[in-house]
């Protein structure tokens, strides 16, 4: 385990975790690139059997608020995910003879945040669903398809089934 790094499991608590593409950079930016994201994140959810509270897709990094899941860890989860993800995206990148395709696509780490009161749960998902509008992308977060927000602001389900 990284230095000064403290994960805490099997509290049932929820936790706020940042994925972030290698340095940082921009991978994600084209859309079927979020879409690949998310289906990969709903077949890990249903594997896991873990709650996804929210979600957001950026072009160089991703935010999830998850409960723990019922086998593994949340650790485990991130594994999983960042796996699956990174072959697909980068087996795809190098067939279409992408330049920018790199040897590993994700950063090793994830930030994970123990959301351990209401407040900072609520905390979080507004974070979530505020932050293509923080960064210029979309005026409004309903504008984002790569979200969670219209599910709570519409009730429009995603490709994420969220809090089952």
């Amino acid at each position: 385990m990284a230095r000064g790094l403290r994960r805490i499991y099997g509290g049932g608590e929820f936790h706020f975790i940042t994925c972030s593409c290698r340095d940082r950079r921009p991978f994600l930016r084209f859309a079927h690139r979020r879409d690949v994201v998310l289906q990969i994140l709903e077949e890990v959810r249903q594997r896991y059997r873990f709650i996804v509270a929210g979600y957001v897709v950026m072009p160089e990094h991703f935010h999830l608020l998850i409960g723990e899941p019922k086998h593994r860890t949340p650790s485990s989860v991130m594994r999983t995910l960042k796996q699956r993800t990174a072959r697909k995206l980068l087996r795809d990148m190098r067939s279409n003879g992408n330049r920018e395709c790199a040897a590993t696509f994700w950063q090793p780490r994830s930030h994970d945040f123990n959301v351990y009161s209401r407040e900072k749960y609520i905390e979080k998902l507004r974070y979530i669903h505020r932050n293509p509008v923080r960064r210029g992308l979309v005026a409004k977060p309903e504008d984002w398809e790569w979200s969670s927000y219209r599910f709570y602001a519409k009730g429009i389900k995603g490709p994420v089934k969220l809090n089952e």
